[in-house]
């Protein structure tokens, strides 16, 4: 049995009517995307590459490090719950973006720092 009680409401009247885009690469996308999931006022984190010279390059060869991409996850946020200077913040905690040549134990290219913000989506 539930009850009134222990339902917790959110008024929509705090979401904003458009979602921003923010681009983050800080080493293997799987980690990333996992500090951003969760992240209050996102509403997704979804892995993928950014950057490089090669129109919808596979995994493998992103791994090769000659197409130039960097594994990075796209962020939908509502900046009415969380600002991109707080996500940003957030991306700097989770990885050390002064190591050359990767993050932690995955070394290449593809896993260097970067961060970019991007358009609004529109609901319909």
């Amino acid at each position: 049995c539930v009850n009134s009680i222990s339902l917790k409401f959110e008024a929509s009247e705090n979401c904003c009517e458009e979602h921003a885009f923010a681009y983050f690469a800080a080493g293997c996308f799987w980690g990333v995307e996992h500090h951003f999931e969760n992240f209050r006022g996102v509403h997704s984190a979804v892995s993928g590459y950014m950057g490089g010279h090669v129109d919808n390059p596979s995994y493998e060869a992103v791994c090769t490090g000659t197409t130039g991409h960097l594994e990075a996850v796209r962020v939908e946020f509502d900046e009415c719950e969380v600002s991109f200077k707080e996500l940003a913040q957030h991306f700097f905690e989770i990885h050390d973006f002064t190591q050359t040549n990767g993050q932690g134990p995955d070394i290449g290219s593809q896993y260097l720092s970067a961060k970019q913000k991007k358009h609004k989506k529109r609901e319909k």
